[in-house]
């Protein structure tokens, strides 16, 4: 019976909170509270309301972001006196080790070597010089000589990217340090040109927010490698939902040409070309298989050496003008031209000097030619 004086006490008490504060009691679910606050673990708040994805894109973040740098140059004009003023442009660029070795677009550095500058995400600031560049894939490799040990980004694979795959960009657009922007791959192979007339090809296409001063910053994968180089936008200004960046695998090729033979020796074959399926490619009187058509042949490249074929008239296909009368290429290396990117694929793993061995289709005649690379352009 001693029982019972204690189950009213506790009834009593419960209903005393219930109403003064509203919240239901019980002896059997004791919780502490402060006014207006209920106690939380330091735990529970750090990922509060945070989805697993939203939980990468911060780890990502935060461990590229430290290797991310801020590029300035200087450039010199003249004004309308003919009187010679600097001008401080910016881009951004990415660790690729300790000893502080960066990637960045050669457009960022072209020209001004003298004047580059690199801001680390501590605000320090280093001068810079250019150990290499690959003019024709917009790369440039530039050190600096840090007092210590720096962080740096792994680089990734751009092989097999697939259409749909996440991607995160960070970079220094309009001069704000730090920026990520997360989207996905829109397309890849991609053949765009840049601001110079310079054609750019197999690029890969995102919808992550690219903007000016975005240049030569890192594309991201999902698992934090670097899979392209931020390069340009779509159209003028800013961000329209369409970038492009240079993938990473042409970077790579640029860094073991310059680690075996002193300096970037990227190869180059000297020809321009459009893909054409198997349909069109038998309207225009070629047997019925897919290939890239040559239209323009660079004079004095390798691929003029080896007496390949350009366009010598157009014909229209349809609402399209086609350049026709140039080589078919239906084959690179002994791997069958499936659409537009084998050939930079390939390419992707050559070195100046090297040869190619091309499959092509004059008219309809089948014949094997082999191509010694030449070398691409390397001027700043």
């Amino acid at each position: 019976m001693k029982l019972r004086p204690i189950l009213l006490a506790l009834f009593l008490i419960a209903g005393f909170v219930y109403v003064t504060t509203g919240t239901r009691w019980s002896p059997w679910n004791i919780q502490l509270r402060t006014p207006g606050k209920q106690w939380t673990s330091p735990e529970a708040v750090q990922s509060a309301g945070l989805t697993p994805e939203e939980t990468t894109n911060i780890s990502i973040y935060r461990s590229a972001s430290p290797a991310t740098v801020f590029i300035t140059s200087t450039v010199y004009q003249r004004d309308w006196f003919y009187q010679v003023y600097p001008v401080r442009e910016s881009g951004s660029g990415f660790l690729i080790d300790g000893e502080g070795r960066i990637l960045t677009n050669y457009h960022v550095v072209s020209g001004r070597a003298p004047g580059l500058e690199v801001t680390l995400e501590d605000k320090s600031k280093y001068k810079a010089r250019v150990l290499g560049v690959d003019q024709r894939n917009d790369i440039a490799l530039i050190k600096i000589e840090p007092r210590a040990k720096l962080p740096f980004v792994k680089l990734g694979e751009s092989e097999n990217l697939q259409v749909g795959q996440k991607v995160l960009a960070i970079g220094n657009p309009f001069g704000l340090e730090g920026t990520l922007t997360v989207g996905v791959i829109s397309s890849t192979g991609r053949d765009i040109q840049d601001e110079n007339g310079r054609r750019l090809e197999g690029m890969i296409q995102t919808d992550a927010a690219i903007n000016p001063g975005n240049s030569g910053g890192p594309l991201l994968s999902s698992t934090g490698d670097v899979i392209g180089i931020n390069t340009a936008i779509y159209g003028p200004g800013g961000n329209i939902g369409i970038g492009f960046a240079m993938p990473i695998n042409r970077a790579k090729a640029m860094l073991t040409s310059l680690t075996s033979g002193g300096r970037a020796m990227r190869p180059m074959l000297g020809v321009t070309t459009i893909f054409l399926n198997a349909d069109v490619s038998e309207a225009l009187g070629f047997p019925a298989q897919p290939g890239l058509l040559i239209q323009q042949v660079e004079p004095g490249s390798a691929a003029d050496q080896a007496r390949l074929r350009g366009a010598d008239r157009e014909v229209a296909i349809g609402n399209y003008v086609i350049e026709v009368g140039g080589d078919l290429i239906v084959a690179v290396d002994g791997q069958p031209v499936t659409g537009r990117n084998v050939l930079t694929r390939v390419m992707e793993r050559k070195h100046a000097g090297e040869p190619l061995r091309l499959s092509i289709l004059r008219g309809r005649r089948k014949m094997e030619v082999t191509v010694t690379l030449g070398e691409a352009p390397q001027k700043l």
